[in-house]
């Protein structure tokens, strides 16, 4: 055979098209050109391709070799495409057969001495496999995340050896476990935060109604403590929301198998840039507000965020994904992630403070709340003070309630939730909280007052209404009352 096809896959954005990998043995001198648009990355294929060939005992054909990958036009990046180049040439050249090619698909980065490495976006291959209706061939280390997808056989293989072995059917290849047992997520505890009740409680109501939160308080009152505990009483996640946010993680190859049904915690340090943030690259990939789709995303020090960098944030917090357009290409990326965020109430932190004195004067407190706009603040659901604790308050304050407990209460809010509309409360659209969201007389008194007092934008009116609705939940509540709707008033206020 002068000609084989051998079939693979490329990612763009949570998309992975379908590519052909067509090698032609030609006479004349030896030469081995690559061809269809091919990055440094998959140029540099041809020298791993041939050393892994000769270290796995098979003769590299000494004979003018075109590799084309189809289609022409779609860029081609990473080692993904050596495991299929290989076995286009040794098909090629008639050293294994071929027949298995037509129900296959085949992925993997070669090392030199044959061996099969892991390749990023695993999982993304495997849904478009499963579309295709073929099976997918993968490095070992590789295939237990693309079996997370059902519907789907997938086999890993250690070697370029093992997989012409198996081609040739003298040797079977690793099918890995469709239904990974992942150990219990280990997060810490909220019985560890001592005092702090009216904070603890609103991020109670934010994990029930996935509402995003900021925390204003002076240094040590324990913001970071809380929002690294946030995740441990968030409720479980379902099938789609698991596969979705590890499809996400494989594509900058960061998915673990342990972190199966995980939900996300990204912590991004005050000084990362706007692509960082919210994804992008010649090629685009996810960033961190993608890479915290269906869980948290904690910004410390938030007015220390470059203000561009913040204003970003504000699409993606509406709509829940990014759109990454590029001269050449687009890629979506989902990003329903629960922003939680801190900060100072002043430049030195102390304003507020019982028993330190704050030294910034008006002027400079002014501009260090400015570096947060008001359409971004408008978007954040939750905004609260986090007092500092006296040093008797601190003394008697005991140990907090234990992250199991309130998981337990958010879990049964959620699900009322899901039961009601399907989605979470902080999800719903203006319709939607006119059915679900309604007010009694009272209430509608009440509402009215505050929006006059506080200058509640029409997006603020809606968001008083969805938090409203999580504390009603929490409670068990099948209506919303002036109690659960002045509990929401209360988070509405801006922080400090």
């Amino acid at each position: 055979m002068a000609v084989a096809v051998v079939k693979s896959r490329a990612l763009s954005g949570m998309d992975a098209p379908e590519v052909v990998v067509e090698a032609h043995l030609a006479n004349g001198l030896p030469a081995f050109t690559l061809v269809g648009l091919p990055e440094t990355e998959v140029k540099e294929a041809r020298d791993r391709v041939r050393a892994a060939i000769q270290n796995a005992r098979f003769e590299f054909p000494a004979r003018r070799i075109t590799v084309n990958l189809a289609p022409a036009d779609l860029p081609k990046e990473s080692g993904r495409f050596d495991l299929p180049i290989a076995l286009a040439i040794l098909a090629a050249s008639g050293q294994v057969p071929a027949d298995k090619f037509k129900h296959a698909e085949f992925a993997g980065e070669l090392a030199l001495t044959g061996e099969l490495r892991p390749v990023r976006g695993a999982l993304a291959m495997a849904l478009a496999t499963r579309s295709a209706g073929r099976l997918l061939v993968l490095p070992a280390a590789s295939a237990g995340e693309a079996a997370l997808a059902s519907g789907v056989e997938t086999l890993g293989a250690t070697s370029l050896l093992d997989v012409c072995a198996w081609l040739a059917g003298q040797g079977s290849l690793l099918e890995p476990a469709s239904d990974p047992k992942p150990a219990a997520p280990d997060y810490p505890d909220f019985a560890d935060v001592k005092g702090q009740a009216s904070t603890r409680r609103a991020l109670e109501v934010a994990a029930a109604g996935n509402h995003s939160v900021l925390m204003a308080g002076p240094p040590g009152t324990g913001k970071s403590m809380l929002a690294a505990r946030f995740p441990g009483i968030l409720p479980a996640m379902n099938e789609d929301e698991a596969l979705e946010a590890a499809a996400v993680a494989s594509l900058n190859g960061g998915f673990r198998l342990e972190h199966w049904r995980r939900r996300p915690f990204r912590a991004p340090h005050h000084t990362a840039s706007a692509v960082a943030l919210v994804g992008g690259g010649g090629n685009p990939r996810p960033g961190e507000i993608s890479l915290a789709h269906h869980g948290v995303l904690f910004l410390d020090e938030l007015p220390e965020f470059s203000r561009h960098v913040l204003e970003v944030l504000r699409e993606p917090l509406e709509t829940g994904h990014i759109t990454i357009s590029r001269a050449a290409r687009q890629a979506d990326f989902p990003a329903r992630f629960q922003l939680v965020a801190a900060m100072n109430p002043c430049p030195c932190g102390y304003l507020g403070h019982p028993t330190q004195a704050c030294r910034d004067t008006p002027d400079q407190i002014a501009r260090y709340r400015g570096r947060i706009s008001g359409p971004l603040l408008d978007r954040i659901d939750i905004q609260i003070s986090v007092p500092a604790l006296t040093q008797d308050e601190l003394m008697r304050a005991g140990a907090g309630e234990a992250s199991i407990a309130i998981r337990g209460r958010v879990q049964a809010a959620r699900d009322r939730q899901m039961t009601r509309q399907g989605k979470p409360n902080a999800a719903l659209g203006t319709r939607e909280i006119d059915q679900h969201c309604a007010l009694d007389a009272a209430g509608e008194a009440l509402l009215k007052q505050a929006i006059v007092r506080l200058n509640l934008s029409a997006r603020a009116y809606h968001r008083v209404l969805k938090l409203a609705r999580s504390v009603a939940d929490l409670a068990g509540s099948e209506f919303i009352t002036s109690t659960h709707l002045a509990e929401a008033i209360q988070y509405r206020r801006q922080a400090a």
